[in-house]
Formats: C-alpha cells, structure tokens, sequence
C-alpha cells in the first residue's frame, strides 16, 4: 500500500486506549473535558493514484483543514458538540466531537500540484495522483 500511519499518530492512538483502559472504557461524563476521536479512513490505490476517503458526518468545509508537507499527507478539523437546551435529559451520548488529527505518510511519490479534495454528504475525498515516471531518454553526444 502506498500509506503508513506516521509514528505520532501511533503513539497518539497508543495513549488513548492506555487512558481508555483506564476508564473502563467509560466517558468521564463531564462535559468540559474535551473528547478526542479520529474518523474513520479507506485509503484505496491503483496504478494512478492514492484516494482516502474520510467519514465526517456533519462537518463544514471550513471545519477541515488538510496539508501535504513533503510525504506526510495531514487531516486535521474539529467536531463540535450542539449546544444543548435547557431541561433536556440526556440518556446517552454516544456521537463523537472535538479534534482530530490523522496523519499518513505516502511511500509513493505524488504529483503535489494535482491533489484534489472534495467533500460530499458527511465524506472527504482525497486525491493524490502519482508522480509519473521519469522515462530514460538516448543522449547524444555532440563532437566539436
């Protein structure tokens, strides 16, 4: 596959599931304790390019941020919670909100200037396309 997970995202995800352990397993049910949560990713490649197609159910598109430094390839955003009215009684909560961050580093080489996103009910599409080979060409030799 032409993607890795980056080391800081492992150990990112190492942490919270030592805290998640923790817990029980349990949410702390305090509301002003950010919950961090990283969306779900299919990464999927052919002989063109490299497509990652990230769930972000009710999300804006000003809420998403993604940048290709190099050969990392970052998404980034935050999901904020709705405001609650009050009286309501919340039986359970189970939807996921605050940052995220997911990075991925691409082991193929990419065409950076053609990468493209779009964003179409609740599903981020990223397309990077492959650097085209470099074809060997004859160099003649000029005589003087």
């Amino acid at each position: 596959m032409g993607l890795m997970r980056h080391p800081l995202e492992m150990q990112a995800l190492r942490h919270q599931m030592n805290e998640m352990f923790e817990q029980g397993g349990r949410d702390s049910g305090d509301e002003n304790v950010p919950r961090t949560w990283a969306p779900a990713v299919d990464v999927v490649e052919n002989e063109t390019e490299i497509v990652l197609h990230a769930e972000l159910p009710g999300m804006k598109k000003d809420e998403i941020d993604i940048q290709l430094t190099g050969d990392t390839l970052t998404i980034r955003g935050e999901r904020k919670r709705t405001s609650t009215q009050r009286g309501e009684n919340f039986h359970r909560i189970e939807r996921q909100y605050g940052a995220f961050g997911r990075t991925f580093e691409v082991e193929t080489p990419i065409d950076a200037a053609s990468v493209s996103a779009s964003y179409e009910e609740g599903v981020l599409t990223v397309r990077l396309p492959k650097q085209q080979e470099v074809k060997s060409r004859q160099i003649e030799i000029q005589v003087k």
